[in-house]
């Protein structure tokens, strides 16, 4: 039996946690360099605002919206905030993405009140508002969560278990196949071209049929949906196989010692990333390209790959591999729209291998030297310490003009109440 906990509106919501004036009002989160929507509250989807439009062309239609630029740090922390609260309150947990967790609930005697105790603990500690769905799969248990969403009379929480046969296949015949989790718009299209267009037809449909007009994904998701568990939880953390650090920037480059500046900081990026993770990597990849929506302009895209002697996580030795693929793949004359850094091979550190002609107190130094600069780093801010070779003003910076405070991860940034 599994409890599916989401938080509702992620991003938006973690923004109206510390700002009230942006509570039940139609608010936005936008991408990098504030392109395009990630983001919606209830009130912005109600308006009819869709994911990934394009900020100036929703701006246009709706000047009075309320916006916000993307705050990941804000959100990665409310983020672990709500997933300590779930890891107290159940004996197993997977993280399934930044604002869901599915819950092992197997012998709880009353799942709804159990749920409605998490929803009021994470609402009152964090200011989050959550739904939980309630299933003997997971998959049931995502389709739960769908309808604690979608149907206010739940008070957002809904055991799909609770209801008889008769309940439940009229619930299932009134939901479009394409609320499934794993089925979507693009597969329940073709789904509709075979006259299956609600869950209760999908789960009508004979396993077998299924299987030869799609996949065994798609055969172990109706398979769930009648109830047969085919998806454990994941308890063990996923063990990333590469790491990459890419953005697009605020203002084009065309020399390479900004760009040089600004995938040097990326480089730094997937380092502090990788040590913090416990990894080492053996590859290093740059890649380079302009704006290929100017068609007005000559468009260029390079990349290099660089091996590593052994598997590094050391910000110094990234920074001579970005810059020998750099030389490599710098075009003069061409203004440099994105770039990125992707690191590799990915091994973890407690297996890391010494190098014949390296020495292993040089080694034990620089780790001291890395270690020194990220407790630094998290104590008094990103960039406190870094890489002169990364640059101080940066004109290339995402914009952001509208990024909210960092209320929970700096001091600068942390809330003021005032008494009367």
């Amino acid at each position: 039996m599994y409890a599916l906990v989401d938080v509702n509106n992620f991003y938006a919501s973690c923004e109206a946690v510390f700002d009230v004036s942006l509570r039940s009002k139609p608010l936005v989160v936008l991408s990098n360099n504030d392109g395009c929507v990630i983001a919606r509250s209830k009130e912005a989807k109600a308006l009819g605002i869709k994911m990934t439009e394009p900020w100036h062309v929703v701006r246009k239609r709706h000047p009075h919206l309320l916006y916000r630029s993307s705050n990941y740090e804000l959100y990665a922390d409310m983020s672990a905030r709500v997933m300590a609260i779930l890891s107290g309150a159940a004996p197993a947990i997977e993280v399934y993405s930044i604002d869901e967790s599915f819950l092992d609930v197997r012998g709880v005697k009353d799942r709804c009140d159990f749920a409605r105790e998490v929803r009021q603990r994470i609402r009152q500690w964090t200011g989050l508002p959550v739904c939980v769905g309630i299933g003997r799969t997971k998959t049931r248990a995502k389709l739960a969560n769908h309808v604690a969403k979608k149907q206010p009379v739940h008070e957002g929480v809904f055991d799909l278990e609770v209801l008889n046969a008769a309940q439940t296949r009229a619930l299932f015949s009134a939901i479009n196949v394409e609320e499934v989790w794993g089925i979507g718009a693009r597969l329940a299209r073709r789904l509709e071209c075979l006259n299956v267009r609600t869950v209760q037809e999908f789960i009508d449909a004979d396993s077998e049929w299924i299987r030869a007009h799609s996949s065994v994904v798609l055969q172990r998701t109706h398979d769930e949906l009648c109830g047969t568990p085919c998806l454990a939880l994941e308890l063990v953390p996923f063990v990333r196989k590469q790491l990459v650090v890419s953005r697009s920037f605020g203002h084009e480059i065309d020399t390479y010692a900004g760009l040089r500046e600004a995938v040097l900081t990326y480089a730094s990026r997937a380092a502090e990333k990788l040590r913090s993770e416990g990894l080492l990597a053996r590859y290093l990849h740059v890649f380079v390209h302009t704006n290929s929506f100017r068609a007005d302009r000559d468009q260029y895209a390079g990349s290099y790959t660089v091996k590593m002697p052994t598997a590094s996580d050391d910000t110094l030795v990234f920074a001579a591999a970005v810059i020998f693929a750099l030389d490599r793949i710098f075009r003069d004359g061409y203004k440099y729209q994105k770039a990125g850094v992707m690191l590799a091979e990915l091994t973890p550190a407690v297996h890391r291998q010494e190098a014949l002609f390296i020495d292993p107190n040089h080694l034990a130094k620089r780790s001291r030297l890395s270690s020194t600069i990220d407790a630094i780093n998290r104590q008094f801010g990103r960039d406190t310490v870094r890489l002169a070779a990364t640059g101080v003003h940066r004109p290339w910076r995402m914009r952001r003009q509208t990024l909210s405070p960092r209320y929970t991860t700096r001091w600068s940034d942390l809330a003021i109440a005032y008494a009367r």
